[in-house]
């Protein structure tokens, strides 16, 4: 009980009070106030004492009145707290207490209140309650639970998220033993087992032990679990671990694996060389078929390597410029025919595009390659193209033929004609058997030029020439020995300079027919001043054996005549045996084989052919 007399000097104790406090009547006026009341409530006390203390606070509740009252018959009761604004605004928390006011016969006038600043305790509480708050949104944000294990009393307790996790109700009580059990017999079981065995023998903590629970309901889920043990004076009292749902992430995790696994099957199925490369070039992505172009077994064989590391230093360059023009510019490359050229020289021709990878801020950070190899391709279009071009050649040829053989039988059939007009109004005995002779010699003609074309014909339709190997010194001989009349008879002179052992692949009767007409066209077109002089060699190149026949005979002007050189019924000399048949005649025999005759010649000084009889059936 407090009782206060009514002098200067217990006013003057009032105001060095350490707390702030008022005085009040029964009437609800202030009659003394401590220092610190004043400082508190500086603007509130600018009015006159005896002011009633609801004027002062206006916002105060209505039943501080009835509490007040109480306190006046000696029943005080706590007044609670009130919210405020100080001088500068803040907020501030206040606790109002109240006692009775006693003078000295112990009667009560009125009640001593006091006030505390409980700003900062409740500033803590409003904290640590948001704190809770967040806590538990990210727990269930995250679903991330916590346990606890009392060793010395054998208790489990579950939070609700783990509880939730399990898919247990509220209510449920765990304990150690049926915990375990949750968890997925196998490996699952046997590591939280070994994990909670070592934590209670060796005090080890684990973390991040990704497992498989199978829960009340019967779903099958994977958690990550953690835990540490608790020590007290030494000795352990606990266990205190995390327990979270993971399976939204596993089934991510799976889900993106599902899906890398399905790109790497088509992209490895795919029928053209995929890769990716970083920004310096270097392969971080391959395919199937470019580790088969490449002749490796994995990718790994290839991964982290650059062009320079694979291709010849001009090759490597040559693409390195594509990979930074692609990357700088942002424009692909899309379907550009390219040669590749591997280390051990081996060609490919791809049908190649490049493309930027860009990232979020549109900055591209390598590239994506696709090549099809069109090698193949390229083969069976060059070989179309050597069809369409042998095609028009012998079109051209078919067309020749039937012109040289519509003017020679016409010219035949004339010259018949007219014999046998010459001949039906003739009445000279002597003048008929003059012309009788003469459509005789015209038979004669005819028949040799009906073989002549028949010769030509067999060598363009015979598709099935069979080449041999031909001993080349030999075969020469052969030729020069059934020749030996004619060569003596005109003085002429061969020398065969081929090696003994030289062969070449050609059809036997066509090498005896080049050899004959290559030989005795040297000596039919001799010059007249000198003996005809003929030198055979022969030699290698490039997948041809090589027949030189040099002659020192009239030659030939071949800017005039080396158009229609080979051309049928064409001659360049006079000569009363000259036909022009027999290099036509050669000619396609040569081209029938896949060979080919080169030509050299001066006027007065001889002829030198070249005939490159292929290697290849």
């Amino acid at each position: 009980m407090i009782k206060v007399p009514q002098t200067t000097t217990t006013s003057f104790l009032i105001k060095q009070l350490p707390t702030p406090t008022a005085f009040v009547d029964t009437n609800f006026n202030i009659v003394h106030t401590s220092d610190k009341w004043m400082q508190l409530f500086s603007k509130q006390n600018k009015a006159n004492k005896k002011t009633s203390l609801f004027k002062l606070f206006p916002n105060l509740s209505p039943k501080w009145k009835n509490v007040l009252e109480n306190c006046f018959k000696g029943k005080p009761q706590p007044l609670g707290i009130h919210q405020a604004l100080d001088d500068n605004n803040n907020e501030v928390w206040y606790e109002w207490s109240n006692s009775p006011w006693y003078n000295t016969d112990e009667e009560i006038i009125g009640a001593i209140i006091q006030i505390t600043d409980i700003t900062d305790s409740i500033n803590s509480e409003l904290e640590l309650n948001k704190k809770d708050q967040l806590l538990k949104q990210q727990a269930e944000i995250t679903k991330i639970g916590r346990w606890e294990y009392d060793v010395n009393n054998n208790i489990l307790t579950w939070c609700d998220i783990t509880k939730a996790i399990h898919e247990v109700p509220p209510h449920f009580t765990p304990n150690i033993e049926n915990a375990i059990y949750y968890y997925k017999e196998g490996h699952s079981r046997n590591a939280i087992s070994m994990a909670l065995f070592e934590a209670q023998e060796k005090g080890k903590a684990w973390s991040n032990l990704k497992l498989q629970i199978v829960t009340a309901n019967g779903d099958e889920k994977w958690v990550m679990s953690g835990g540490k043990p608790i020590y007290h004076n030494g000795e352990l009292v606990g266990l205190i671990g995390t327990f979270q749902d993971i399976q939204e992430q596993v089934d991510a995790d799976n889900k993106t694996l599902n899906n890398e696994k399905l790109l790497r099957t088509l992209i490895d199925n795919l029928p053209v060389n995929v890769y990716i490369k970083d920004t310096e070039s270097r392969k971080i992505l391959v395919n199937k078929a470019e580790c088969d172009f490449l002749g490796v077994d994995s990718p790994e064989e290839i991964l982290g390597k650059s062009d320079f590391d694979l291709y010849p230093a001009e090759s490597a360059a040559r693409s390195r410029e594509e990979d930074l023009r692609v990357m700088n510019t942002l424009k692909p490359i899309i379907g550009k025919e390219t040669l590749n050229i591997k280390l051990d020289g081996k060609e490919t021709s791809f049908l190649s595009s490049k493309i930027p990878l860009l990232n979020n801020k549109g900055v591209a950070y390598g590239i994506v390659g696709i090549s099809l190899d069109i090698t193949a391709l390229k083969e069976k279009e060059t070989e179309l193209r050597n069809i369409i071009n042998i095609a028009s050649i012998q079109n051209k040829k078919l067309l020749n033929f039937a012109h040289i053989v519509s003017h020679n039988l016409r010219s035949h059939s004339a010259n018949f004609s007219m014999l046998l007009d010459f001949l039906n109004d003739e009445e000279d005995e002597d003048e008929k058997k003059r012309i009788i002779k003469m459509l005789s010699d015209s038979s004669n003609n005819l028949l040799e030029t009906l073989d002549n074309l028949n010769d030509v014909i067999s060598i363009n339709t015979n598709t099935n020439i069979d080449k041999k190997s031909i001993n080349l010194y030999n075969k020469v001989l052969d030729v020069h020995q059934y020749l030996t009349g004619y060569l003596l008879n005109n003085k002429a002179e061969i020398k065969n300079t081929i090696p003994k052992t030289f062969k070449v692949k050609s059809v036997p009767s066509y090498l005896d027919s080049i050899l004959n007409n290559f030989i005795t066209n040297a000596v039919k077109y001799k010059d007249p001043k000198r003996n005809s002089k003929i030198v055979l060699s022969a030699y290698k190149e490039d997948g041809y054996s090589v027949l030189t026949i040099a002659d020192n005979g009239l030659g030939i002007d071949l800017e005039k005549h080396g158009k229609k050189l080979f051309g049928m019924y064409k001659t360049f000399h006079e000569h009363k045996d000259a036909r022009g048949i027999g290099l036509y005649i050669t000619k396609n025999q040569i081209d029938a084989m896949n060979g080919k005759i080169e030509v050299s010649s001066e006027v007065g000084k001889g002829t030198e052919f070249k005939i490159f009889f292929n290697d290849k059936n």
